[in-house]
């Protein structure tokens, strides 16, 4: 059964921040690029690093552990397939950030 829940409400995550939140006792890590946000569990799929301080140049985060690129809006390391983050459901509903808990998004 999937619900919303809030994860951040009016200006929270502006335009070029991002945000840590936890989440049902999950941590997340919440991007706005361009007005659209990117939500990911805040473990990279390579070795569970801590996602939350990388590099971000655009749509390409870099993890801090070991260096490996991916693309927030596929998820997956860039130029390559098969390591993805986990990407989560999210929305802006009334002005508020929502994720919808009891289902993933798949690459």
């Amino acid at each position: 059964m999937t619900r919303n829940v809030l994860i951040a409400g009016g200006d929270a995550l502006p335009p070029g921040s991002r945000m840590l939140a936890f989440v049902e006792g999950r941590s997340v890590v919440l991007f706005n690029i361009d007005g659209v946000i990117h939500a990911i569990d805040n473990s990279c799929p390579h070795n569970g690093a801590s996602l939350a301080s990388g590099r971000l140049e655009g749509h390409v985060l870099q993890c801090p552990a070991h260096g490996l690129r991916f693309d927030l809006r596929s998820g997956c390391v860039v130029g390559a397939t098969g390591l993805c983050l986990t990407k989560l459901p999210v929305e802006t509903i009334d002005g508020k950030c929502v994720m919808r808990t009891g289902e993933r998004h798949e690459p």
